[in-house]
């Protein structure tokens, strides 16, 4: 007797498609119309909750915190008003004399208020002299340019690229901004402006590009980026390329644009680069990690991602939970402060390899349990298909578990996005890219960018091309600093 029946399997894989569709109808309502709380929480707020309330330790670390702030507060600049009492107020009850004076050095007290940034126009006067021959002359230089011609200085141009690139304030408001301040500036002249210092500084920006590629372990992520166009906007694509330089703790955060998504601009960037890759599954980055390439490594943040997104199932929680232990293991590493040391290497070696295990063996179980084209067995193939590279953090403390940082470097890309919508050209996007790389790596060494576009812009015209990496926020930084001491 056949007991073969179709009707059987038709009712499963329909059983299958419902189950699918069920999940990502709650995925995408949850994305939508979810609260914060339902969205995918950082696993250090993770942790944090499942650590036990030590409220001793949670006091130190506040008043530390209070520390810093104050400490960051005395390097403000500083001055004295005077408050003196009036004369109809020098008068005794008692005797009502009037004769007052000074009891002590006053009462201080400390206000801190906002004084509004000041633009000022500057008359250059060039002197010029005559020999007493009368048959020449001499005329005193003029203030330096970013260019020839341009009526504003560096500190004006180096303000609206931070206000754009750090702040991501679209140039109408800007514009609106400035009026306010007593200059109105028109602004098709700040995208000249904005387009010229981009110009200026391309140099350094490539140089920055260049030694993040030079680098052995690289971070990349992209996102979309709307160019206009005649009928409508097209979609172009901001990539970042991050890094730290091993000699000088430097972070370095690239950026550069592309009309397309396509692979060619990974191996533009680190086509003949060596070292590790730690990137998400896209395929565009496959023509760099080859064996004469980089090795490519994965990013738990992305298989995180997917199981939170099959949460629905009670299986995701249990996966969500084993993974969150390899990150228990390194919120244990920085608090103990050894991070990147032979201890370091030897607790993954140890209790990360035995997290892997279990995550291993839970995926091997469970693959069979769950349609393969759902959520939760998407999700399984996503990692059983990554292992290796997401594996490869355990033999070497440089890699990273995940590529948070990438994407952090561009939510400031996100957020600008949201607010002038889209760039003219492409070429408005290279400008876009390169100018967002010198603010961006100087956000993250602690750096004043305004202060140091201020400085470069006029710099770079003079400097030796060789010595571009001069010119690099760090080394600028540090260069500043030894001037000054």
């Amino acid at each position: 007797m056949d007991h073969h029946c179709p009707w059987r399997e038709e009712a499963e894989e329909l059983r299958e498609r419902l189950t699918t569709l069920e999940q990502q109808v709650a995925t995408l309502t949850r994305t939508v119309f979810g609260k914060k709380s339902e969205k995918l929480p950082p696993p250090a707020e993770e942790l944090r909750k499942e650590a036990p309330r030590d409220e001793k330790a949670q006091a130190e670390a506040a008043l530390l915190k209070r520390r810093e702030r104050a400490g960051v507060k005395k390097e403000l600049p500083s001055r004295t008003v005077f408050h003196p009492v009036p004369r109809e107020h020098q008068r005794c009850p008692r005797c009502h004399g009037t004769d007052f004076h000074a009891l002590r050095p006053g009462r201080p007290s400390v206000l801190y208020e906002y004084i509004p940034g000041r633009f000022e126009k500057q008359v250059h006067v060039r002197e010029t002299l005559v020999c007493a021959c009368g048959e020449s002359l001499v005329t005193a230089m003029g203030p330096p340019r970013v260019a020839e011609k341009t009526g504003y200085g560096s500190g004006f141009i180096a303000h609206l690229v931070t206000s754009k690139c750090a702040d991501s304030l679209p140039l109408h408001r800007l514009e609106k901004a400035l009026a306010r301040e007593g200059l109105p500036v028109a602004r098709s002249t700040m995208t000249d402006l904005f387009h010229r210092a981009a110009t200026e500084l391309a140099p350094v920006s490539d140089c920055l590009l260049k030694k993040v590629a030079t680098q052995q372990v690289v971070q990349a992520d992209e996102t979309p980026l709307k160019v206009q166009a005649p009928e409508k906007t097209r979609t172009g694509y901001l990539w970042t390329f991050l890094s730290e330089e091993e000699s000088s703790h430097d972070s370095l955060i690239a950026y550069c644009f592309s009309p397309t998504r396509a692979g060619t601009t990974p191996m533009e960037v680190l086509g003949d680069s060596h070292g590790c890759l730690v990137v998400d599954a896209y395929t565009g980055y496959n023509r760099v990690t080859t064996p004469d390439g980089r090795t490519r490594v994965g990013c738990w943040a992305h298989v995180r991602r997917r199981f939170f997104e099959a949460r629905p199932h009670p299986a995701a929680q249990e996966m969500l939970k084993l993974i969150l232990q390899l990150y228990r293991v390194e919120a244990a590493v920085k608090e103990a402060g050894l991070a990147g040391t032979s201890s370091h290497l030897a607790m993954r070696k140890e209790q990360s390899s035995q997290a892997l295990a279990a995550i291993r063996s839970w995926l091997e179980e469970n693959q069979p349990l769950h349609p393969p084209r759902g959520p939760l067995g998407t999700a399984i193939s996503y990692t059983l298909g990554q292992w290796d590279a997401l594996t490869r953090f355990v033999d070497d403390v440089r890699l990273p578990l995940d590529n948070n940082a990438s994407e952090r470097a561009l939510r400031v890309a996100a957020l600008g996005r949201k607010n002038f919508l889209f760039v003219g050209h492409d070429r408005a996007g290279r400008n876009l890219a390169g100018l967002y790389s010198l603010v961006a790596t100087c956000s993250a060494n602690g750096i004043n960018p305004r202060e140091y576009l201020s400085d470069v812009l006029l710099r770079v015209q003079y400097h030796p091309a060789s010595r571009l990496d001069e010119l690099l926020p760090g080394p600028w930084s540090r260069r500043l600093a030894a001037n000054t001491s």
